[in-house]
């Protein structure tokens, strides 16, 4: 199994306005007890949304304009309130591959990383007028550039910000742990059959 490599993320995108973006709102609590991540993606930004359907207006992530949208452009302190893994999940799970903010909370920034989720900076004045373009143009496609550090979209290019060992991290794979561990198992149950406490677990993949 091949690690992916991330270098690159492009497609439409979707805009969220407002600074401290919490966990909280962006998968309500009732839907930690979920076992496994599987439908997340139904209900990200729920109360959000029946909220804004509750008042004839209607959420960007129910837009049928930004349906499909790969790439997610939001503000300060994105992702801020409780660890949850479930917030970044139900994003990734919806079919968000990138986000680009102002900033974002630690955690959610590291649970992100964890699925491959990249999570990249840019100024709230880049930020402002990526949002401006895509109400405008919502079919307008952005490419996010690991490698060269920008994102591009129509008639503009930004440049974003990300730590060096996240970028090297994405852009390697190193990110994916699972398929790391499964392209050297014959390594690991090598390693395995050395350690006492190990004996008898060694076994090939499944």
């Amino acid at each position: 199994m091949a690690t992916a490599k991330i270098q690159t993320i492009e497609g439409r995108a979707l805009p969220i306005r407002g600074e401290d973006m919490d966990t909280d709102r962006i998968m309500p609590a009732r839907f930690l007890k979920a076992i496994t991540f599987d439908g997340l993606g139904e209900h990200v930004f729920e109360d959000d949304r029946l909220a804004a359907k509750r008042s004839g207006q209607v959420h960007p992530f129910d837009e049928s304009k930004y349906q499909g949208a790969a790439i997610l452009i939001a503000n300060r302190n994105f992702g801020a309130g409780s660890s949850r893994e479930h917030a970044p999940q139900g994003l990734h799970r919806w079919g968000i591959r990138a986000i680009v903010a102002e900033s974002f909370a630690e955690i959610f920034f590291g649970n992100s990383l964890m699925m491959g989720l990249a999570c990249v900076t840019a100024s709230p004045t880049d930020v402002a007028a990526l949002m401006s373009l895509v109400e405008r143009q919502p079919q307008a496609l952005l490419k996010v550039d690991l490698d060269t550090r920008t994102c591009q979209a129509p008639g503009m290019t930004v440049r974003i910000g990300i730590p060096d060992h996240v970028r090297d991290t994405l852009m390697t794979g190193a990110w994916d742990t699972t398929s790391l561990l499964l392209d050297r198992y014959a390594q690991v149950n090598a390693v395995s059959a050395r350690l006492p406490y190990l004996s008898g677990f060694s076994s090939s993949p499944r």
